[in-house]
């Protein structure tokens, strides 16, 4: 079919259902604002969804201060009847996964990552008071246990998500990588013992984290990143609004990304609360 027609073709379907867009358009605006009432049928047993992603933009901080994203306009509505971008990604930008491909020869791809291991029950760490003094702080073997204590056992492949207070330091690159003169990072992530501890005592499917890797910032060796996904585990770094969800209770909903062959990629997460 020839541009034009499909042009017209597209101007026509819209034309017949903007009436329709329109009525369900304030509704649509309100969901997307903060926690909102989930279907019960999707979340029997909870109360509202909350939001556990950031919003991917060339602005946002990445590991090496390169843009993760560009869009270039291939069509607008002002001369097409439609709008469409061509974007070039970074796999690894803003709230996505880590596939075990990303650190492994050949481990899982980010398609092949399990249905049933993408709705899992979230578990919260939170490590934020000891992140405040301490930009370099990990998540410990005493920490796990500390949550253990309070919560009971890590459920079966369950997400276990690093709470550092990170997510507000978002929006201003230099805070948020704490980059030094030296060129070293500096932010929280997973000790290798607690990694170790997770991957010997629970099945938890994923870990998480609300800063830029697995691995806190001074790391050389990236050690949490090779033990946990070559065991065919799965990470999610950048993962926003943990300080809006429970320690423990909570379904994470992870919308991976299923691009073949992919070592990971950005991600729209929620939890059900």
């Amino acid at each position: 079919m020839c541009d034009i027609c499909v042009i017209e073709a597209v101007k026509e379907r819209m034309l017949s259902r903007r009436a329709f867009f329109g009525a369900g358009a304030a509704g649509v605006a309100a969901a997307a604002l903060g926690p909102v009432a989930a279907p019960p049928a999707l979340a029997a047993g909870h109360g509202g969804v909350v939001d556990m992603t950031h919003t991917l933009s060339e602005v946002f901080p990445t590991f090496f201060g390169e843009p993760g994203i560009s869009m270039a306009q291939e069509f607008n509505f002002a001369d097409h009847g439609f709008n469409l971008y061509n974007l070039s990604i970074n796999e690894h930008t803003a709230t996505h996964i880590d596939a075990p491909l990303h650190f492994s020869a050949d481990g899982t791809s980010v398609d092949e990552i399990a249905v049933g291991d993408l709705v899992v029950p979230l578990c919260v760490i939170h490590i934020h008071e000891k992140a405040a003094s301490n930009p370099d702080a990990q998540v410990t073997p005493d920490d796990l246990g500390a949550w253990i204590d309070a919560n009971g056992p890590i459920p079966d492949r369950a997400c276990v998500a690093m709470h550092s207070g990170w997510g507000a330091k978002a929006g201003d690159q230099a805070a948020f990588t704490g980059r030094d003169g030296d060129g070293v990072l500096h932010f929280p992530g997973f000790h290798i013992e607690a990694t170790q501890m997770l991957l010997e005592e629970t099945t938890a499917a994923a870990i998480a984290v609300d800063t830029l890797s697995l691995d806190h910032g001074p790391s050389a060796d990236f050690a949490t990143h090779y033990a946990w996904l070559p065991a065919g585990r799965y990470g999610i770094e950048n993962l926003a609004g943990l300080d809006q969800v429970p320690a423990a209770g909570a379904t994470l909903v992870v919308g991976a990304p299923k691009h073949r062959g992919g070592t990971g990629g950005p991600a729209r997460i929620f939890a059900m609360v």
